[in-house]
């Protein structure tokens, strides 16, 4: 059960999950592969901020904008260290492999579009997608790769990391996600 707690005053959510019959214990992540993973918590919550604005309903423009400059800044170099850095350490017929190209294809696909269709339905479905692609990395893909990849494989992939940062100096202005009084 999810359980929204704390809604902090620049509109980022805090979300708890737990389940009353267990305690779920978060992923224990690899140092090399760490990085990736801070970047997935940003589009975890680049996601909410859309749901928030859709809930708010916010105009449809400033949250194409907002989607379209996300994947600029951080999305499309993201999926450039996953396809140039990580995929050529798997098997190209590995079912992981073929699940995560065609969803980043998807994702291109939707974004892409946004230039056409800005409604509720296809934000709602790219953060639904964005969502679950990253469920998957984290639950499937990188425990995968941490099994298969030697300790001297994994430094290699976090000095690439290193060299290819997804980094973005500028703040988004438009808060949509954030109740108005």
């Amino acid at each position: 059960m999810a359980r929204l707690r704390n809604v902090n005053q620049t509109g980022f959510a805090m979300l708890y999950i737990y389940n009353m019959t267990k305690e779920t214990k978060p992923i224990k992540r690899s140092e090399q592969l760490a990085p990736l993973s801070r970047e997935h918590h940003d589009g975890l919550l680049f996601a909410w901020k859309i749901k928030q604005g859709l809930e708010l309903k916010a105009s449809p423009d400033a949250m194409r904008k907002y989607a379209q400059w996300y994947w600029r800044q951080h999305i499309r170099p993201h999926f450039f260290q996953e396809e140039k850095i990580l995929m050529p350490y798997m098997p190209a017929d590995h079912p992981m492999a073929k699940r995560l190209k065609e969803e980043h294809d998807h994702i291109r696909e939707l974004i892409i579009e946004l230039d056409e269709e800005a409604d509720r339905r296809h934000l709602l479905l790219l953060c639904d997608l964005i969502t679950q692609h990253i469920r998957f990395e984290e639950r499937e893909l990188f425990g995968y790769l941490e099994e298969l990849l030697t300790p001297d494989e994994l430094n290699k992939v976090h000095a690439q990391l290193e060299e290819h940062p997804v980094s973005c100096e500028e703040e988004w202005p438009d808060e949509f996600w954030v109740k108005k009084d």
